[in-house]
């Protein structure tokens, strides 16, 4: 997933380093430094910067953190037809309910 500079590609990841480089867009996009990120999360510039760069074994709780705080939510839903609801039932294209 190549960006061009400045511009937010969202969507999605499929490798740590695409989820590095949307977020990096992100956080310069809204004119934030690591350091100003660090801060507010009480995260390691050096755990940002690595994350940012694609770290493979960067901790999720970290990584969950660092997105909250650059106001980006985390979306898990199954690949093809089907979906999960709201309340977290499955879905499917036809809705027919099958209970």
């Amino acid at each position: 997933m190549k960006m061009a500079k400045n511009e937010n590609s969202y969507g999605r990841i499929q490798s740590t380093a695409d989820l590095g480089r949307l977020v990096r867009a992100h956080r310069k996009g809204k004119g934030l430094t690591l350091e100003t990120v660090s801060g507010l999360g009480n995260l390691s510039t050096r755990f940002l910067s690595e994350f940012e760069r694609g770290k493979e074994t960067a901790e999720v709780g970290k990584i969950l953190k660092a997105l909250r705080i650059l106001g980006l939510d985390v979306i898990v839903q199954p690949r093809g037809g089907s979906s999960l609801s709201a309340c977290g039932t499955r879905s499917t294209k036809t809705g027919a309910d099958k209970s």
